[in-house]
């Protein structure tokens, strides 16, 4: 029985109408950017697996990572304990972090950190004794499908049937090069109303929103005004962070630093879960106090699980060789050439890319998971690429060490998939 067969007794599968959806695909292996499934056919992870695997797959220095550490310390409730691969970790984390950051809180995925760091806000301002109950958010955003996540995110697919239990959430649009100035003027009208606690963004690149580009010095501005407020700044750096926009965070393209920064997905490689929300010493002094309830009373029973501290210390270390930034500039070099030949179709609008992420829209009218959506993934799996398309959206994120030959493949699949909808009648 294959595990397709199997699969459909028992399993609820993520971001899938079950009365609708095909049979999910059985994956047997994955080695390098190549995903194996249990009819021997192999498919290119050009979104590195959801933007975690971006060194490729089974590394062989994190598989012996993972393997050193199970053999010393598994796991360890993490208050009141630690233990050297979350010291050492913290250390390195923020070696490499904007310089403001200073301390690092331990949960388990993207969603989390990012419902850590909205929790941390609001009790910043209620130690302090204001009462700030409001978000400051972009239009379309997404950080993540726990509550308070949601709340800051704009995706109606995903938050539909929650929304009546929000946090109160006020939304901007992205800045653009050619905003004028009454933009940040509306900005600074919001801010200054007293009752925002943070601003949470995620920096230049809008991930779930369709691999949206926005302005670097425009958001450097909407921080200043903020931070002038007192309204924390929370970049979510978990689709974005180690090195998928060409530096390690996005947010080193900014002028200003934010004062709270989430990470996951790509913290660990992809092996382990695990999400970090790292704060400057401001942050974190809000929670110092004689009184017990002003600290921060919020726990993960994984938090600082001690193989996937050990397996993230490595992928910082993979980050910063040679080998790894030699790969990124290949690969951006790689997607510049691209975007000349895509610029020149008359079926693609808006191409454009930044460190390993390539994006642009195909000219054709289509749900975000609808039929023809799914024809073009079907279309793109039969040759060996594995994308998501959202929407009209085709976006690659291909892990850092793929080969010029393996890149070509994905251009190949590409220009196919345009081809077929310039020609196909598929509605």
């Amino acid at each position: 029985m294959s595990l397709a067969q199997r699969d459909r007794d028992h399993i609820w599968h993520p971001l899938t109408q079950h009365q609708t959806a095909a049979s999910p695909l059985g994956i047997v292996k994955a080695k390098g950017v190549w995903l194996y499934d249990e009819q021997g056919s192999k498919y290119i992870d050009a979104i590195s697996s959801w933007y975690t695997a971006v060194y490729g797959h089974c590394h062989p220095t994190l598989i012996q990572a993972a393997q050193n550490q199970a053999a010393q310390l598994d796991q360890v409730v993490f208050t009141g304990f630690t233990h050297e691969p979350a010291v050492q970790l913290a250390e390195k984390l923020i070696g490499i972090l904007p310089s403001n950051q200073s301390k690092v809180f331990f949960n388990d995925n993207g969603s989390t950190a990012v419902e850590a760091a909205i929790k941390m806000a609001l009790q910043y301002h209620d130690n302090k004794g204001q009462k700030r109950k409001k978000l400051l958010a972009f239009s379309n955003g997404f950080h993540g499908d726990t509550l308070a996540a949601m709340s800051a995110s704009n995706l109606s697919v995903y938050n539909g049937p929650f929304e009546e239990h929000f946090i109160e959430v006020i939304r901007i649009a992205p800045p653009q090069k050619e905003d004028a100035s009454d933009y940040f003027e509306q900005a600074s009208e919001i801010v200054a109303s007293g009752d925002i606690a943070a601003f949470v963004f995620e920096p230049v690149v809008q991930g779930a929103a369709g691999m949206k580009f926005h302005d670097a010095e425009g958001l450097s501005e909407l921080l200043r005004i903020c931070q002038k407020h007192d309204v924390l700044c929370i970049a979510d750096e978990v689709m974005t962070g180690f090195g998928k926009t060409g530096r390690h965070f996005a947010s080193e393209y900014l002028s200003e630093s934010p004062d709270i920064i989430c990470l996951s997905k790509a913290l660990t490689a992809g092996m382990l879960p695990m999400g970090i929300t790292s704060c400057t010493q401001q942050v974190f002094d809000a929670f110092l106090d004689n009184n017990v309830a002003k600290g921060f009373f919020h726990a993960h029973t994984y938090s600082a699980n001690p193989l996937a501290c050990a397996v993230a210390s490595k992928a910082i270390d993979l980050l910063q060789t040679d080998e790894i930034q030699e790969g990124i500039k290949r690969v951006r070099q790689s997607h510049e050439a691209f975007l000349k030949e895509l610029e020149s179709h008359s079926l693609v609008s808006n191409p454009r890319t930044l460190g390993v992420i390539l994006a642009f829209e195909v000219n054709i009218a289509m749900e975000r998971y609808g039929n023809l959506r799914q024809h073009m993934y079907d279309f793109l799996m039969e040759r060996g690429c594995y994308l998501r398309p959202l929407g009209n959206t085709l976006y690659l994120v291909p892990p850092y060490v793929i080969s010029s030959e393996e890149l070509e493949q994905l251009y190949d699949g590409l220009r196919a998939v345009i081809d077929f909808l310039a020609t196909s009648k598929i509605s």
